[in-house]
């Protein structure tokens, strides 16, 4: 049988109306009331709806329901879920999420058209223009992208915004980083560079934004000043990684785009876990979202060969830091941040006096003083001295712990024969007239 054009549209309308007022977004008078009808012949056209489904399943050419017709009640549970649990969650997410939780068995497509039918979700404007797409590293490790987030990403938190700084490899598309923070400040980059670096290793480059603690751009716009480093860039060009910085946001796309996805998924189950502290989100993180998220969208690199770079022997307390050089003032103190250190007596040097030193802010907080290899102090937050720890070298001798950087090789020691023996004293002048 032929249906006629208007027809058709009358139904694709009474089907729209029903299931808006399914979702509880219409009342049913209200939903009477828009198609112009008794609110008594609306629940005869549910009832026709329950029994043979959607239009589109509907096999029109024998007038009976499609075999593969959707439960109606199945419909009904699965809007219910999303308007009273998953409110906010976008399809993809809410999808995967009700087949793992709910067990629900119905397709991605399916569950969308009901849902923008239904009204809970809008439909998705048009896409922007052409842009050529880059091809990933090859290597796993060959480029990894750092970028801040700053949102509200504790929604049972919603005046509170926090920062989330997250580490992702290019090659792969695994997220090797991902925690809270206040802000993005210098020691919070260095604290995610120093957990992948002692986790993975070091990478061949770094992609980032042009943030302050990322490069020092004289003229806004303009070109990176590679001659002036900031502590990051020192750090990164000590290590010997490639930094790059990106010029547009969508330059660095792959950074933008997790940023988007994290946006639309972290909330949700964040939301939905009922946590609302960073220590608990953090620990969410790193237990259950980082895992699920790679085992989702992480990918074979195109070579199997990793390009990270062994650690080591690196100590990455003494390259992942604030550093400065300083003069030692009359009274052997020097200042960092307004901070005034006093420097202890030194063996064999009467006083530091115009010293050139080195003064290092660690990432918890302590500071350290240097001259070349040896520390000439160790302070805490607030400038107090700490008491010096003495350790046992490799070699067998005492020393002060974190003394030297790097650290001393086992060496052997050769000792003078017996034979041989010291002369004591002074040398005396020989010669005509003694």
């Amino acid at each position: 049988m032929t249906y006629a054009v208007i027809a058709v549209e009358r139904a694709m309308k009474i089907q729209e109306v029903i299931l808006r007022a399914m979702s509880g977004a219409l009342t049913w008078p209200q939903a009477a009331d828009i198609l112009g009808m008794h609110p008594r012949s609306l629940r005869r056209w549910r009832a026709r709806q329950q029994r043979v489904g959607y239009d589109g399943l509907l096999d029109r050419r024998r007038q009976r329901p499609s075999p593969r017709l959707a439960p109606f009640a199945e419909i009904e549970r699965i809007l219910h879920l999303y308007r009273e649990r998953y409110a906010g969650f976008n399809v993809r997410h809410f999808h995967q999420l009700v087949r793992r939780d709910e067990h629900v068995t119905l397709s991605y497509t399916l569950v969308k058209t009901a849902l923008q039918k239904a009204g809970l979700v809008a439909k998705r404007r048009a896409r922007g223009r052409h842009r050529r797409r880059r091809e990933p590293r090859p290597c796993f490790g060959e480029l990894l992208h750092l970028d801040g987030s700053p949102h509200a990403w504790l929604a049972r938190c919603p005046d509170q915004r926090q920062t989330l700084i997250a580490v992702l490899d290019d090659a792969t598309q695994r997220l090797l980083y991902a925690q809270l923070w206040s802000a993005e400040t210098t020691t919070t980059v260095m604290s995610a560079l120093g957990d992948v670096f002692r986790t993975c290793g070091l990478p061949c480059a770094l992609y980032t934004d042009r943030a302050g603690w990322a490069f020092l751009t004289p003229k806004a716009g303009g070109p990176i000043d590679r001659t002036h480093l900031t502590h990051v860039g020192r750090a990164l060009a000590h290590l010997g990684i490639e930094h790059i910085g990106a010029y547009s946001p969508q330059a660095r796309g792959r950074g933008e785009r997790l940023n988007r996805t994290l946006q639309d998924r972290l909330v949700n189950e964040l939301r939905l876990a009922g946590i609302t502290t960073l220590e608990a989100a953090n620990a969410y993180l790193r237990e259950r979202f980082i895992p699920d998220h790679n085992a989702r969208f992480s990918r074979p690199p195109a070579d199997s060969t990793a390009a990270f770079v062994a650690l080591g022997d690196v100590d990455l307390d003494q390259i992942l830091c604030e550093e400065d050089e300083r003069t030692v003032a009359p009274d052997n103190t020097v200042s960092f941040d307004t901070v005034r250190l006093q420097l202890a007596k030194q063996p064999g040097r009467p006083t530091c006096a115009g010293a050139r030193v080195t003064v290092r802010r660690h990432l918890d907080g302590r500071f350290t003083v240097w001259r070349g290899p040896t520390r000439l102090g160790l302070y805490a937050a607030s400038g107090v001295p700490v008491p010096a720890r003495v350790e046992q070298a490799a070699n067998g001798h005492f020393r002060v712990a974190g003394a030297d950087r790097p650290p001393m090789r086992p060496r052997r020691i050769v000792r003078a024969t017996a034979g041989r023996q010291r002369r004591l004293g002074p040398r005396l002048p020989v010669g005509p007239g003694f």
